[in-house]
């Protein structure tokens, strides 16, 4: 359903804000909706409910201008606060996580991502473990947009270990960042997914989302955020619990990986699933194990995965 709201007696800047940074802190509480802003009118595109409850906080946004001499991004939290935007999520973990930026919904596929979301709001420490193609990350990513948007978290922290997959990257031109991007490039992939560059962009240069190796975590509390340790399974013990009591007050944690695809000189350094034992029947701790069944990529990958397994196991 489409709906054009127009401003009246209002130049369009002292609403949306220098560079539309108004509306688009506005628009974060909205994510099904698809809004497009053109001078002093406004193009929305979404569901009927969600077109009636835009209308009536930006009504509630222009009312607060005329008493105000400016907006800010917290004259936008404070209009929310009253009535939080969190909805209660299904306690099968069958709901929409959150909608990607083309307005497409994302959620879980299969019964084991189910499981994981289920866990993530259950407790504060979720391990995922499986082949590739399964979602693992992609979820877990899309649970801490989901947190973000709702502000039950401040912000978002991704890490991985640096170790190469068969490949030798020290010899590539740039500094440090320019270096270890090729490792956290899936991140960034599935970011872009579900938040809007120019926003992505904002939320990385402020400190909102923050993408490092493993090795900057060490010496840090991390509270009040959703912190993603991926491909963990390249990460030895020591370097685990050094990850596991960086978690402060109100935070969650998730780790994924997959304890086939191993990339450390030795394999039997791996600690993921040696901490997963160490770790099973605390509270508040749940490991999800997927399987070959659970790849929800092209057709091919779980093929493609059940061969190399074959030929690892002759």
């Amino acid at each position: 359903m489409k709906k054009v709201l127009k401003l009246e007696g209002h130049d369009p800047i002292e609403i949306y804000g220098p560079g539309n940074k108004i509306l688009e802190e506005f628009c974060t509480y909205f994510p099904g909706l698809k809004v497009v802003a053109r001078g002093d009118e406004i193009l929305l595109d979404g569901s009927r409910d969600d077109l009636a409850a835009f209308q009536q906080k930006f009504s509630e946004l222009i009312r607060l201008r005329h008493v105000k001499p400016s907006l800010t991004r917290f004259d936008i939290e404070s209009l929310f606060d009253a009535e939080s935007s969190a909805e209660p999520f299904p306690a099968n973990g069958e709901g929409i996580i959150v909608h990607s930026t083309d307005g497409k919904p994302i959620r879980a596929r299969n019964k084991n991502q189910q499981a994981m979301v289920k866990a993530y709001f259950e407790d504060d420490l979720v391990f995922a473990v499986g082949p590739a193609g399964t979602g693992k990350t992609y979820i877990a990513i899309a649970l801490a947009v989901r947190a973000l948007k709702n502000r039950e978290i401040r912000r978002i922290i991704l890490t991985r270990p640096a170790v190469e997959a068969g490949e030798r990257l020290g010899f590539l031109p740039g500094d440090l960042k320019d270096k270890l991007d090729p490792y956290l490039q899936p991140l960034y992939d599935a970011l872009g997914d579900m938040i809007p560059p120019r926003k992505l962009q904002e939320f990385m240069a402020d400190g909102t989302i923050q993408i490092a190796p493993l090795a900057y975590m060490r010496g840090r509390t991390l509270d009040k955020a959703c912190v993603i340790l991926d491909e963990a399974q390249n990460t030895n013990m020591g370097q685990l619990k050094m990850f596991l009591t960086r978690m402060g007050s109100q935070a969650k944690f998730i780790v994924t990986g997959d304890a086939s695809q191993v990339d450390l000189p030795r394999k039997e350094d791996s600690g993921l699933l040696r901490g997963i034992r160490l770790l099973e029947g605390i509270k508040g701790v749940t490991a999800i194990f997927f399987t070959k069944e659970d790849i929800v990529r092209h057709p091919l990958v779980t093929k493609i995965v059940k061969a190399f397994d074959s030929a690892e196991e002759a």
